[in-house]
């Protein structure tokens, strides 16, 4: 039982460095992180100081939500989430990067919204590290996600 802790302890801060090797990979890293309500992976993706900013069509104002925060929730919430993005677009320089892509997102496997992520990230020694995250939340006008529809268990 101890060589396999001693093991688990060398592997996971090996597949957080995979995770993190590029912007892109760290927010993916977050989505599958969101998908297994795994809150110590997604708190490990971004800075302390991480914040979020929610723009709904509805015409409410922006919701700010400091980024640990919605990591409790990814810990403390038992629905099926699922979010999906393609055609990221990336924007690197030097220890700072910002990925946009357009997105989906599904709870308990029914689509919910879509939108567009903007990711702003910062190169830290441990990796790729999310600073803020900006999203708009759009329930109407999606155009269909070129990765078809989700798998279904």
């Amino acid at each position: 039982m101890r060589l396999f802790s001693a093991l688990l302890t060398l592997l996971i801060p090996l597949s957080l460095s995979a995770a993190t090797d590029t912007p892109a990979a760290t927010v993916q890293a977050l989505f599958d992180a969101m998908k297994a309500h795994n809150a110590t992976a997604a708190r490990a993706f971004a800075l302390p100081e991480a914040t979020m900013v929610s723009m709904r069509n509805d015409g409410k104002a922006p919701a700010l939500t400091p980024y640990d925060k919605f990591v409790d929730r990814i810990g403390s919430n038992t629905d099926a989430w699922l979010e999906r993005m393609w055609n990221p677009k990336v924007l690197e320089h030097g220890a700072i990067a910002v990925v946009w892509a357009d997105y989906d997102f599904y709870l308990n496997g029914k689509f919910h919204h879509c939108g567009i992520d903007s990711v702003s990230l910062v190169k830290t020694p441990d990796g790729w590290k999310i600073s803020s995250i900006a999203y708009t939340a759009e329930t109407t006008g999606c155009i269909p996600s070129p990765l078809g529809p989700p798998e279904t268990k």
